[in-house]
């Protein structure tokens, strides 16, 4: 099967969560922003009838089956091609894991727009300071918290199961972004979490995930969920 996948081109943002497991498995699939550009992605969500999605990420399968929101398309296509774990209680909690990742990635958002996400950053910068220094001082440790802790009581050093998921593979694509946005304050606590930076090099060392992180179809760090806004790291 190869699956279309539907997301803005020039941006990693949310379409990497898809991208990364996808890649890393080596499931074929067409990149149609990337390839497209972003004129063909409005194009294809004005044509939705049947079960429009509100927006992208989503996927269409070769049957026609759309599928959107990242949780959910993560969800279906993990026990499809082994980036989920066989049994369905673990399988539960790597969805409760992505969408606590969900969560955070929301509020790393929310430091640079904090009142609307239509409005320029410039309108809200008072309040994107203090935002920011919240999320900085109190949520980054309470998150990469929760993940260290069960990256570090797993003995396989994955989040969940014996082997690497598309929850490992979100984590790697946060903490990036997470290190893009502020790299100060990622440098200053990367120490305290050991665990999901060990798991994050091990991702990389993947061969098809790093021949993908090098190569040109990677979509380079900008003005997306994740943005590095000097003033707002510390």
């Amino acid at each position: 099967m190869t699956y279309r996948l539907l997301y803005w081109p020039g941006i990693p943002g949310r379409g990497e969560f898809v991208r990364l497991p996808l890649e890393a498995a080596g499931v074929a699939y067409e990149d149609c922003g990337v390839e497209r550009g972003g004129d063909a992605v409005v194009s294809y969500l004005e044509a939705q009838k049947d079960h429009p999605a509100f927006a992208v990420p989503l996927i269409e399968t070769d049957e026609g089956e759309r599928i959107a929101q990242v949780a959910n398309i993560l969800a279906y296509l993990g026990p499809l091609h082994g980036f989920a774990p066989g049994d369905a209680r673990e399988r539960r909690f790597l969805n409760q894991v992505q969408l606590t990742i969900a969560d955070m990635v929301e509020e790393a958002h929310n430091t640079h727009h904090p009142v609307s996400s239509g409005a320029y950053y410039e309108d809200q910068k008072p309040e994107a300071l203090r935002a920011a220094n919240d999320f900085r001082e109190t949520r980054i440790p309470k998150f990469l918290g929760y993940f260290e802790s069960i990256a570090a009581a797993n003995p396989s050093g994955w989040l969940v199961g014996d082997a690497w998921s598309y929850g490992d593979t979100s984590l790697r694509h946060l903490l990036q972004g997470l290190t893009f946005a502020f790299p100060k304050r990622m440098a200053k606590v990367a120490g305290d979490y050991p665990a999901i930076h060990a798991l994050s090099d091990r991702l990389g060392q993947l061969e098809r995930l790093g021949a993908y992180e090098a190569s040109d179809r990677h979509q380079p760090w900008a003005d997306g969920i994740f943005r590095h806004y000097p003033e707002l790291d510390g």
